[in-house]
């Protein structure tokens, strides 16, 4: 283990906060497997976070006290660590986003974007829903639960694809990015929870969750593409091979990290779905273990 770990637990949840204290000062530039490209591919992830994780912080904190969920003592519980999980993801990303900054990558101008790209998304969706009775909080909280489904679905590829992990050749980075994958999975049905208690689970629930997930997908595609363009560009490494390389690590069938999420974010659209119906138990029981947790 490679970081100073504080894990507590005082929400009583069925999952931990642990603070990591990671020390990017020694990642170099390039650090998985000397590749731009593929560093570029997961900056430009990390580029989505800080933000990313704000929202859904602000999102489930701002109906925590909505008549569906507020007695709700066990799910109350799982919000405060999923607040706390979701808190040190944040310092972490930013932490690393840092330290890309200093080589010259504009990290911090892709998270600004990010955070425009929220706020006008839920602006422009709570414009579009409010004749059918939707505020900005419940706008904020669907788009959250939707993308909650892909961070964890893409952290299970992380857990599981040993291609991946083979890549992440900078240990720092790589339990950075496990850690992440792990918390993700564990915190992964309380937006969802939250989400069913404020709307319920009937055909209106469905379809406003399903049409959200499709529109948030769109949208999360077309920006981390745009951010990693842009680094590679601006890097002077936007070329056929640093291309190759990502479409393989990402893209390809048999071992890219977008195509391997595909069966699990299709779960998504069951009408009975339920994030849990995903088992990952034994998953985060393994990895738990090999870091140390």
């Amino acid at each position: 283990m490679n970081a100073k770990v504080n894990i507590t637990n005082r929400a009583g949840a069925s999952f931990p906060v642990r603070r990591m204290n990671f020390d990017f000062d020694s990642v170099p530039e390039y650090w998985m497997n000397g590749s731009a490209g593929l560093t570029h591919f997961m900056t430009a992830l990390s580029a989505l976070f800080p933000a990313g994780e704000k929202f859904f912080i602000d999102s489930v904190r701002a109906v925590r006290q909505h008549p569906g969920i507020k007695d709700n003592a066990e799910l109350q519980k799982e919000i405060s660590a999923f607040i706390g999980q979701e808190a040190m993801h944040t310092q972490e990303h930013v932490g690393f986003n840092a330290s890309a900054q200093k080589f010259g990558h504009d990290v911090d101008t892709l998270d600004g974007y990010t955070g425009k790209v929220l706020k006008n998304s839920s602006k422009f969706l709570a414009m579009i829903g409010k004749p059918f009775g939707f505020n900005k909080q419940m706008v904020d909280l669907t788009i959250t639960t939707a993308l909650e489904h892909f961070t964890a679905t893409i952290a299970t590829q992380l857990l599981v694809n040993p291609h991946i992990q083979e890549l992440m050749t900078d240990e720092t980075m790589k339990t950075m990015w496990l850690w992440h994958a792990i918390e993700e999975n564990e915190h992964k049905a309380v937006a969802y929870d939250v989400y069913e208690g404020v709307f319920g689970k009937g055909a209106k629930a469905y379809t406003v969750r399903t049409t959200s997930l499709v529109a948030a997908m769109v949208t999360l595609f077309c920006v981390q593409s745009y951010f990693l363009f842009r680094l590679l560009k601006e890097d002077q490494q936007l070329n056929r091979k640093s291309l190759g390389i990502i479409y393989e690590y990402a893209y390809s069938p048999s071992k890219g990290v977008i195509t391997g999420m595909g069966k699990e974010m299709l779960e998504y659209f069951k009408p009975g779905f339920h994030p849990n119906d995903l088992d990952t138990h034994s998953l985060l029981a393994k990895w738990k273990e090999k870091l140390g947790f």
